[in-house]
């Protein structure tokens, strides 16, 4: 059996077994605090009978001392026995200040008194189960989610992009039947249509991209880095190690919509003009690293919209998602995916 690990504040790894204590037997709070005072009170009153110290009607210096001292003794055990028992509830209270559904794990170790242990394990155990749902639930809001983006986009694709691709024809066979007077207004007309038509496309495209679900994660990975370095005019390096273990759908959605969103932010937040990109299989898990050369994490919203979408999105598949500081400076999103998620 193994004992569970704590890390600076105390909490303890999921998953782990708690050694149990040798030696005296676990006394409830109630107990010990009786104990101890039992044990002062027979104390003090042995050394009354069995000692010559007597206390006086008017208590000299040294039996006011005895009577300090005793006193002192008292209140110091008491308060040394309260402390001890109530640290876990300390810590414990750390905990529900700082849990966060969206950085699932954070256990408390079940120590203390019978009845704190109690307590720890209740809210270890209510906790767990709220990230239980919470995963559930999100799991069933961005699945919903997709399922529209993919609708909208191929209602996008159909309708009204064949309706742009019939104006643009239409536009094209006018070429021959209009005036010098109004050649340049039409050219506009046409421009417009295909600039329209071009954008419509693209706008479908990270709707729904279908080179994930023709192509598979890398062609998807590689056509977004290409999307992005020609609109942002930057510089976006892509690696994808060759070694990947297959990942299911919802974790390579994961992956390429959390790569998106991260490219999307160093674009808009960071002022960046290089990018890197990187999926690669370490540990017994898949990372992805996307990094730039911006600002840095002064410039990110941490908060916004997009950082929580990648945490929801990290959480409904088991994995971890950090931010951190690139090797130059700016902002690196770094999404951890464990083996046992990845072989599911």
């Amino acid at each position: 059996m193994s004992a569970a690990t704590r890390d600076d504040h105390g909490l303890a790894r999921p998953g782990r077994t708690r050694r149990p204590r040798l030696g005296a037997p676990d006394l409830g709070l109630y107990a010990r605090v009786l104990v101890v005072n039992v044990g002062i009170l027979v104390t003090a009153f042995l050394l009354l009978v069995l000692t010559p110290v007597s206390v006086s009607p008017e208590p000299t210096r040294g039996q006011f001392a005895i009577l300090l001292a005793g006193l002192v003794l008292m209140l110091a055990s008491n308060a040394l026995l309260l402390r001890f028992s109530m640290a876990p509830l300390d810590r414990l209270m750390g905990l529900m200040r700082s849990a966060d559904v969206l950085q699932p794990g954070r256990r408390l170790d079940a120590g203390g008194t019978p009845e704190v242990a109690q307590v720890i394990t209740a809210f270890n155990a209510t906790l767990e189960r709220l990230e239980d749902e919470r995963r559930a639930s999100m799991r069933r809001v961005l699945s919903a989610q997709e399922a529209e983006r993919r609708r909208i986009a191929q209602e996008l694709h159909d309708q009204i992009g064949q309706n742009l691709t019939a104006v643009v024809l239409e536009l094209k066979r006018l070429q021959g039947h209009v005036t010098d007077e109004w050649a340049d207004t039409l050219a506009d007309a046409q421009e417009l249509a295909r600039e329209s038509l071009e954008e419509l496309r693209r706008i479908s495209y990270e709707l729904r991209p279908a080179a994930l679900d023709d192509l598979g994660l890398r062609s998807a990975l590689e056509s977004l880095a290409t999307s992005v370095a020609r609109r942002a005019e930057i510089e976006v390096a892509l690696e994808v190690a060759p070694d990947l273990p297959p990942l299911g759908p919802d974790a390579e959605l994961a992956v390429y919509r959390i790569a998106q969103e991260a490219l999307t932010n160093a674009v808009r937040h960071s002022g960046c003009t290089r990018a890197r990109v990187r999926l690669s299989a370490e540990d017994d898990a898949v990372y992805l690293r996307v990094a730039d050369d911006g600002r840095g994490l002064g410039e990110l919203p941490r908060s916004g919209g997009g950082v929580r979408g990648m945490r929801e999105r990290a959480l409904m598949i088991g994995g971890r998602l950090v931010l951190g500081v690139s090797d130059e400076g700016g902002v690196e999103v770094e999404l951890s995916i464990p083996s046992a998620v990845v072989e599911a």
